[in-house]
């Protein structure tokens, strides 16, 4: 039966007898003959056509020379039918003996911590770098360098003659230790600055928005923010009202800690904090009216109106602010933070809110919140609701992964109804921002939950809600039932209900807004190609060049750079997201190069050689050919460099 709805989701798909596809070829790209090769010719063009031999083998090795074996995690059995790429036997190319042992696809849990440890051993200290120079708070405790002569000699040799930064603000932050440092020290070592290009940048709004002061972290991490709005709330809806001479008290707050999370603070009445420039949204000046402090009624609120309009999916790892610049540059409308856990940003952590972050480019943006109980989440969305400004506020209940899975999250909220409808209800009422929700289908394959939670949710006060064409356990060996997803916006009418699965093309775009939807979200699309967007405006397809592409992924490093930092530090984490971001742009089809158009999102590129070496390059799934194209716009990677992807299982050589 599974293998039988297998072929009718293909022949859906385009691999049928009409369209002349035999039955060995379906799920694989149809490209023209003339570039088909096979596996050994492909990886020989590019050792040999390449300017350099390949430095690096996928299978690293250990300092004795010995190859480390794949990790355990790769190495699982798949179940009897199913090929490593998730599709049923039948829809592969054929084999001659079947594989006793085969890779796992999706999440690479087994892959090794990635943070660069080895960096904070000659790294230079931080109160050296600043200008003027500060005095050390640690003294001879510090563990970074103090010697600047020291720490050139050990400093790796620069990656190019241009800074991004110094050109972009008029002066780089990471003097001495920016690995373009060449570009804007002067002949004393002094770090050099464009004076009339700082002086316009810091008249201008900063270009990054949501950032986390460091008195509320501190506040956070000590618990001392009120959360009076969400408390209320909450008794609301356990509907067991609490008296008010027990009501909850002032907390006092840290000295020198920014009055900006106390509810009680009457200086601040739009709870935008103390700290906030004038120019943030909700600040006011003058005289206290009932504006300030009477609460919007449901209907008051500013509405979400979005409809029609292309919104780019909230995308663990890829989905970061570079990326996100880059897809705004080719089209898209709605723009939405990665995951994050409610629970982090409750206690401070950095890397969490550093999700949050929003560039002055993104018009329209949301930030997604993860978590299971109703107390966290409302809490977390009071708390982002006077601290961060955003357009809406997206709930994740579509996360199928079992780390958030098994505590209750993503997904498990379909089929706890009392904990979906508190924690939607609360989040609404301390919200002044629209409210959204993004579900799959359900979580057992058979047994469909989102036609019956969609009236619900109209109810509880969702302003929007995206629909995922498949369940948590079909994850993505299925294609979207966009059948399903036609049913579900009938259902939720006059609710907004947004579509996304399965949509690569303009065409595809085109049949997923006749079901009726009132909007489609894009994820994997945009990582195959985030030109996607452009594509479906312009009604077209884009023969892109490999030159082009190369162009978009050196204004991600230049992006990256700007976001992570030009030290070694943030080179690399610009490296390791580059790579993360490769292992789905390689799954791309030129259109030159398909005997029919468009490129499906199910089908997998056979081996084949581009017309020019570029084009042949980016078409490998191996990691190390992956590597060599971020050194083409990044120099050379560190020794010891080894990258697992998290969402690639099968770039081995």
């Amino acid at each position: 039966m599974a293998e039988g709805a297998a072929a009718d989701a293909l022949a859906e798909s385009g691999g049928d007898g009409a369209s002349g596809v035999s039955a060995s070829e379906r799920g694989v790209a149809p490209i023209k003959a003339q570039y088909r090769t096979t596996k050994e010719q492909f990886h020989g063009f590019l050792e040999a056509k390449g300017q350099e031999k390949l430095h690096r083998e996928t299978e690293a090795a250990d300092p004795d020379g010995n190859v480390l074996a794949e990790p355990q995690a790769k190495r699982i059995r798949l179940e009897d039918g199913k090929t490593e790429d998730g599709w049923t036997e039948h829809t592969a190319e054929p084999r001659e003996q079947p594989q006793a042992q085969k890779r796992a696809r999706g999440q690479n849990k087994g892959r090794p911590h990635m943070k660069p440890m080895h960096y904070d051993k000659n790294r230079l200290c931080p109160s050296l770098i600043q200008e003027p120079a500060a005095h050390c708070f640690f003294g001879d405790r510090c563990r970074f360098l103090h010697d600047v002569d020291r720490y050139l000699e050990t400093k790796p040799a620069d990656l190019g003659p241009c800074c991004v930064l110094f050109e972009t603000n008029g002066r780089c932050p990471y003097g001495v230790t920016c690995r373009f440092a060449s570009a804007h020290l002067g002949p004393k070592g002094e770090n050099l600055v464009q004076e009339e290009l700082l002086a316009r940048q810091a008249g201008a709004a900063p270009s990054v928005r949501n950032s986390l002061d460091k008195a509320l972290q501190q506040q956070l991490r000590k618990r001392q923010v009120c959360f009076q709005k969400a408390e209320q709330a909450l008794r609301q809806l356990s509907q067991d009202p609490v008296p008010a001479a027990a009501a909850i008290p002032e907390v006092p707050v840290a000295a020198g800690a920014a009055e900006q999370n106390n509810c009680d603070t009457p200086l601040d009445p739009a709870g935008l904090g103390a700290g906030t420039p004038p120019s943030s949204p909700g600040w006011t000046c003058g005289p206290l009216t009932d504006e300030d402090v009477v609460r919007l009624r449901p209907c008051e609120k500013k509405r979400l109106d979005i409809s029609g309009k292309l919104y780019l999916a909230p995308l663990t790892t890829c989905g970061n602010l570079p990326f996100r610049r880059i897809c705004k540059r080719f089209g898209a409308d709605v723009t939405c933070g990665e995951m994050a856990v409610c629970t982090n940003l409750l206690q401070g952590q950095m890397s969490e809110w550093a999700l949050l972050k929003r560039h002055q480019c993104e018009d329209i943006f949301g930030v997604q919140l993860e978590g299971a109980f109703p107390d966290t989440m409302t809490k977390c969305a009071e708390l982002l609701n006077r601290t961060i400004d955003v357009d809406f506020v997206d709930i994740n209940v579509g996360c199928p992964i079992d780390l958030v899975y098994k505590k209750g999250g993503g997904c498990a909220l379909m089929n706890r109804t009392a904990k979906f409808q508190q924690i939607v209800r609360g989040m609404n009422q301390v919200l002044d921002v629209p409210l959204t929700v993004k579900i799959r289908t359900g979580v057992q394959e058979r047994v469909s939950l989102a036609h019956r939670l969609l009236p619900e949710l109209r109810g509880w006060g969702a302003a929007l809600v995206t629909l995922h064409g498949r369940s948590r356990e079909q994850r993505y060996t299925r294609l979207a039932d966009w059948q399903y997803i036609e049913q579900c916006a009938k259902a939720a009418s006059p609710m907004p209900l947004f579509g996304n699965g399965d949509i690569l093309s303009y065409e595809d775009a085109n049949r997923a807004m006749q079901t009726g939807v009132s909007g489609i979200m894009i994820g994997r699309g945009a990582l195959l190609k985030p030109w996607l967007f452009t594509e479906i405006k312009e009604q077209r397809h884009w023969d892109i060049s490999s030159s082009e592409r190369l162009d978009i992924l050196r204004d991600f490093t230049h992006h990256g750079l700007e976001h992570w930092g030009s030290d070694t530090q943030g080179v690399e984490k610009t490296r390791r997201f580059l790579l993360e971001w490769l292992s789905f742009l390689c799954r791309y089809v030129p259109v030159g190069l398909l005997e029919r158009l468009p490129q499906r999102i199910n089908e997998r590129p056979p081996y084949y050689l581009g017309r020019d070496y570029l084009e042949t390059l980016m078409a490998s799934q191996q990691a190390a050919d992956w590597i060599r194209i971020s050194e083409m716009l990044l120099g050379p990677v560190p020794p010891n460099f080894i990258f697992l992807p998290k969402h690639k299982a099968n770039a081995y050589k």
